[in-house]
């Protein structure tokens, strides 16, 4: 059986190696590169993204992700994003006092969490759909976050014949969304490469999906 080939976005921000390593151990051929082409054509791209939103966006924007990313999902083709790798699907992100638009994908704001320590760093619980597909037969496991800032609110109106996406929450000082599963697009606000055993799982899942 032909294992599925995966592109690692490499756009200059992320936990690069410990990604391409979590995703080959998950069963997938790797590859780690920036290339429009090979991002196109690749079977699932992996959007990874750590620090802040504006700096993310500007390297993003600096090797054309957004137009990756868009036509990847408007041809339906899987993207998987990570931590901010998922925080710059939404439509802006608010750090500091800076207001940086995002890609888009999804409506709504990330802003920084309310809760009594930040960041919110170490394992969680999270709360999936008994359907989801990424958290199948691992709805029960904790995963690792490292983040101040998050999404609170899911207001995507979806128009049918389109599915409802699945949205999972996980709660640190206020609830928040922990990952999305909506088509061709998925993401999670924790880091699946860091979640030994269940993150793995996870990614699994997720190759399983294309």
């Amino acid at each position: 059986m032909t294992k599925p080939h995966v592109a690692v976005f490499d756009y200059g921000i992320g936990n690069i190696h410990s990604a391409v390593k979590a995703v080959e151990r998950a069963g997938a051929t790797v590859e780690l590169t920036r290339d429009k082409k090979k991002c196109a054509e690749a079977d699932g791209l992996l959007v990874p993204g750590v620090g802040a939103f504006a700096a993310v966006m500007q390297a993003l924007n600096e090797a054309d992700g957004g137009e990756i990313i868009e036509r990847r999902v408007a041809g339906g083709r899987p993207v998987l994003g990570i931590c901010v790798g998922m925080q710059i699907m939404f439509d802006r992100g608010v750090e500091h006092g800076i207001d940086t638009e995002g890609l888009g994908q999804w409506p709504g704001v990330v802003h920084q969490l309310e809760a009594p320590i930040l960041p919110h760093m170490g394992w969680n619980t999270v709360d999936a759909p008994a359907d989801s597909a990424l958290f199948r037969g691992i709805r029960d496991e904790r995963f690792y976050f490292v983040h101040s800032y998050a999404a609170t609110e899911w207001s995507l109106d979806v128009i049918r014949p389109f599915p409802e996406p699945h949205v999972t929450w996980a709660r640190h000082g206020q609830r928040f969304i922990a990952a999305v599963e909506n088509g061709p697009l998925s993401a999670t606000q924790f880091h699946p490469e860091k979640s030994g055993e269940a993150g793995i799982a996870l990614l699994g899942n997720w190759l399983g999906t294309l």
